[in-house]
């Protein structure tokens, strides 16, 4: 394993003396650019003022340096990472299986699972299973498809119509605008 000593450790950027280029394009404390310097001279000046010489953008010619404190960096970095993160919202899609032989009462109670996923926010995926014979009825799919239409029209959006794949056919629903504002 010769080439196991080119490999980088750390995922974050070069810091110091892990900076291998022998030019770099300086950003001083200040914010102000210094040109292009020599890497040692760069990282003397750094140390002379208590700060680190930190690669922002390795993919240059030269690469970009900066001196900055590079704890601080880190903690900056992390908290954005993390406002980030909380301002993501995550959709689950919930998926509804029906058949197409289904009795009333039990496509009311899966209508009502589609109706509470999507005031939850989640976009469902409706699927019709056929077996055996019942392939040579598609039209009864057709029949309940739109059924689902109707009883969802007024809080769901067809995000994808109806697909036949194999045995199965889909459909994709989303919540209507209106139902996520909160």
């Amino acid at each position: 394993m010769a080439f196991e000593r080119f490999k980088r450790e750390e995922k974050g950027p070069r810091v110091n003396e892990s900076i291998r280029d022998y030019e770099v394009r300086l950003i001083d404390d200040e914010g102000k650019m210094q040109g292009v310097v020599n890497t040692r001279e760069a990282i003397s000046m750094a140390k002379e003022k208590g700060l680190d010489l930190v690669e922002v953008d390795p993919n240059s010619k030269p690469p970009v340096c900066k001196i900055i404190d590079y704890g601080k960096y880190k903690y900056e970095q992390k908290k954005k990472q993390q406002e980030a993160k909380k301002k993501q919202v995550v959709v689950d899609i919930k998926e509804v299986q029906f058949r197409p032989n289904i009795d009333k009462h039990d496509f009311d109670f899966k209508v009502k699972h589609i109706t509470r996923f999507l005031e939850e926010g989640d976009k469902v995926k409706v699927c019709i299973v056929f077996r055996g014979r019942e392939m040579a009825h598609k039209q009864l799919g057709d029949i309940l498809v739109t059924r689902i239409k109707e009883a969802v029209s007024q809080i769901a959006v067809i995000e994808s119509d109806v697909k036949m794949e194999g045995k199965k056919m889909f459909l994709q629903l989303a919540p209507a605008k209106t139902q996520l504002v909160k």
